[in-house]
């Protein structure tokens, strides 16, 4: 499943929000991906996600596989608009 989201952060991924998304990510069973500019990172990788640059207003596209990726994709992107 893949939806894409407009990033409402104020400050885009900065660090605090990134730990936020890798702990969501991590509460799921499925696996979880974010998707920016051709480059796609395991949203349970902080590694992976220190190295995703997303400011406010651009698109990423989630994509989980699994179980429970309804539920991983609504809370990703609860946490990608602000809304958290």
């Amino acid at each position: 499943m893949k939806k894409d989201v407009v990033v409402g952060l104020r400050d885009g991924l900065d660090v605090g929000k990134i730990a936020l998304l890798v702990q969501n990510a991590c509460r799921f069973e499925s696996t979880v991906y974010l998707e920016s500019e051709g480059k796609k990172v395991n949203a349970k990788s902080i590694m992976g996600m220190m190295n995703m640059v997303v400011a406010k207003g651009k698109t990423v596209s989630v994509i989980a596989e699994g179980a429970d990726e309804e539920e991983a994709i609504a809370a990703m992107e609860e946490t990608l608009l602000g809304q958290e």
